[in-house]
């Protein structure tokens, strides 16, 4: 038996649940977990809080929330049998109506209150994507996760009780004889009975509960994407779908923020050896990604993906006083621990004369006050400085199983960042040698990523990004030599050239991702006023990796702006006048 997992994406509307039945039509016997429909527990969590802060507002969400799940019931299910669908609809909204006035009265969002909001997404989804199954000749059963997963309370903090939970799996699938089993994701009950759920992404983990229960032959997670990629696409255009990854690849790169997977998924996969698929459900014939307990060997390259996370914060303690001094580490991170504030990163100089530790931005203020109250002792002495806190950062980081057999990874790693000016503030690598990490400056995501992407992935092919003032003779001449010679650069000496800015004395272009140079001219003529200060700005602000300034003109005054092109790690190129 396989598990079908389908993430928010996938159900957001009666288009996307018409190509999940088209996939689920093709398997022989399976499980599908769905999830919320896309956004909607979103918007639950935005109700509960705008109630908790007396805000009226949070009543709009249950017209939007009807209108969502009545749009799949009325494109999927005939007029003479929606009654029964829509009274559910319209019962299970009362019910949230009373919950979230609850919440109002008291200004106040409990734990069970915010489970029991929590839980309405998948509650609904499920019913309405069963109901549509059956409408479809499809044989399904609906099974409630709530009466299949148990979690209990261990060390203050909530577990999967594995054995009640397996037990009420298999008595539940032994009564059933359905092709397909539809289970709702994230939503489970505590051992006392209480609704409560897995966190958010926590249908991945039902998902890997149930394959782990059922032995299944492979899991399927199949969201909007194909597959875990090298790098984000969105930010790193030439990022691809990687086709192989270990199991403690995906963890690492999952970790270091690649949401394809939810991190706690793959433990329960790991135990029983299940393969994972990353697939597309708007694009099912896609490959995706396979993810196994063997090395991966498919995709040939050293390092498999580079991830990052945004909005890192770093906190520092430093002071002479910690050198030699045994138990400052200790006293540090269980002062945190016991304020719940999770590090994602730790570097401490071999002088012990600091540690430096990365976490989340919306943590780093209460972890300072921590840091600081643990050591006012020490601070009143000046024996160790008050905590230092540097916010908008990004940790990125490099993950390859085989990364520790090849020398000279980390060496490529920062000289590419050190040619691109991208300045590095904080590093650490595991012995594993499975991923190394830093911290840099959230305005260089962009190039660091693309530079780092095309260093390791790109087949030693460079992307130059000009920005060209001057489009007269000999202005022009470039522009079709760059347009006419572009295969031939890319093939022979690999450089990919995009113009992303040009400017004449009266008007510029500025694009973020290059100017189509067959109608370069027209889109100059309807271009905004030439002014050398925006000029400067787009450049500086967009700060690519291997940009370069191009002065075609004979002109004093642009010749003044070299100075601060170079400044800013822009290179500088002029015609011979």
């Amino acid at each position: 038996m396989k598990v079908l997992k389908f993430g928010g994406t996938s159900v957001a509307n009666s288009a996307s649940i018409a190509r999940v039945m088209s996939i689920v039509q093709q398997e022989e016997q399976c499980t599908v977990v769905v999830s919320a429909l896309g956004g909607v527990t979103d918007l639950l969590l935005q109700a509960m809080e705008q109630a908790a802060q007396n805000d009226d507002n949070y009543t709009t969400v249950f017209p939007r929330l009807e209108e969502r799940h009545l749009e799949i019931i009325k494109g999927f299910i005939p007029a003479k049998s929606q009654s029964n669908l829509i009274s559910f609809v319209k019962v299970e909204l009362n019910r949230l109506e009373t919950l979230l006035d609850g919440v109002a009265m008291l200004q106040e969002i409990t734990p069970k209150a915010a489970d029991k909001v929590a839980s309405f997404g998948e509650h609904l989804s499920s019913t309405i994507i069963a109901a549509v199954f059956r409408e479809n000749n499809i044989d399904v059963r609906l099974f409630d996760g709530r009466d299949l997963i148990e979690t209990s309370i261990q060390n203050n903090r909530q577990i999967i009780h594995w054995e009640n939970t397996a037990k009420k799996v298999n008595n539940l699938y032994a009564s059933s004889t359905a092709k397909v089993t539809l289970v709702p994701g994230f939503i489970a009950k505590t051992s006392k009975g209480e609704n409560t759920t897995l966190g958010r992404g926590g249908s991945d983990f039902t998902a890997a509960i149930l394959a782990n229960i059922l032995e299944a032959s492979s899991l399927e997670i199949w969201t909007d994407v194909s597959g875990m990629f090298t790098a984000h696409p969105k930010i790193v255009a030439q990022a691809n779908p990687i086709a192989q990854l270990s199991y403690l690849e995906a963890m690492e790169l999952s970790h270091f923020g690649a949401k394809v997977i939810y991190p706690p998924t793959l433990q329960p996969l790991v135990e029983k050896n299940i393969p994972v698929y990353i697939k597309n459900t708007f694009a099912a014939e896609d490959k995706g990604t396979l993810i196994t307990k063997a090395k991966s060997t498919l995709n040939g390259e050293v390092v498999k993906g580079i991830s990052h996370i945004d909005n890192v914060s770093l906190v520092s303690l430093e002071g002479s006083g910690m050198v030699g001094i045994p138990g400052f580490s200790k006293r540090l991170f269980e002062a945190l621990s016991i304020e719940k504030i999770n590090v994602i990163m730790i570097t401490q100089a071999s002088s012990e004369h600091s540690i430096c530790i990365g976490l989340r931005s919306e943590d780093a203020q209460r972890a300072k006050e921590i840091i600081d109250e643990e050591f006012a002792f020490e601070i009143s002495l000046n024996k160790v400085d008050p905590a230092l806190v540097e916010n908008d950062m990004v940790n990125v980081a490099m993950v390859g199983d085989d990364m520790k057999n090849h020398q000279g990874i980390s060496g490529k790693m920062f000289s590419t960042l050190g040619m691109n000016n991208v300045n590095i503030r904080a590093i650490a690598q595991g012995a594993s040698e499975r991923n190394i990490s830093i911290i840099i400056a959230k305005k260089d995501t962009h190039k660091a990523l693309n530079c780092l992407h095309e260093a390791f992935f790109e087949e030693n092919i460079k992307q130059l990004n000009l920005f060209v003032i001057g489009v007269g003779n000999v202005g022009s001449k470039l522009m079709e030599q760059i347009h006419q010679q572009q295969q031939y650069l890319q093939d022979i000496l690999q450089l990919r050239i995009r113009v992303i800015a040009m400017a004449n004395s009266r008007t510029m272009v500025l694009s973020n991702t290059g100017i189509d140079l067959t109608s370069w001219e027209a889109a100059l003529a309807q271009g905004e006023k030439s002014e050398v200060d925006t000029f400067f700005a787009h450049a500086k602000k967009l700060n690519l990796r291997n940009s370069i300034f191009v002065d075609n003109t004979a002109n004093e005054a642009i010749a003044t702006e070299y100075k601060r092109y170079l400044e800013n790690n822009i290179g500088v190129v002029t015609c011979n006048k």
